[in-house]
């Protein structure tokens, strides 16, 4: 927050809450959030001058993990014209030989 082109700008778009969130996935800097957590009526200058003192710099990547495709849950979707949910609950109810005439009907593309 200091020595930016705008100091204030840059104080006024922090935000702790997302800052404390994304530190807390990590063994090694979740007490500092959580003292963030239970002093959020500090300064966010404050707050973001603690962190930058307390938590050593590491690499901190979180991978994001990806839902796969689950085909049955797409193609009764698509062919209900239904959303997830609503496939996931009708996925319950159909039989394996009903998904599969399914897919058959909505088929795209050479067969």
């Amino acid at each position: 927050m200091k020595g930016t082109e705008n100091d204030t700008l840059a104080e006024k778009t922090y935000s702790p809450w997302l800052t404390n969130r994304s530190l807390s996935y990590f063994a090694d800097s979740i007490h500092a959030a959580n003292m963030m957590n239970c002093n959020h009526h500090l300064d966010n200058k404050l707050q973001y001058s603690f962190l930058i003192n307390i938590i050593r710099p590491s690499k901190r990547f979180a991978k994001w993990v990806k839902k796969e495709k689950d085909g049955d849950l797409e193609a009764v979707a698509e062919y209900y014209g239904y959303n997830r949910r609503a496939a996931k609950a009708a996925l319950d109810i159909l039989s394996s030989e009903h998904i599969n005439i399914i897919k058959k009907k909505i088929q795209k593309g050479e067969t």
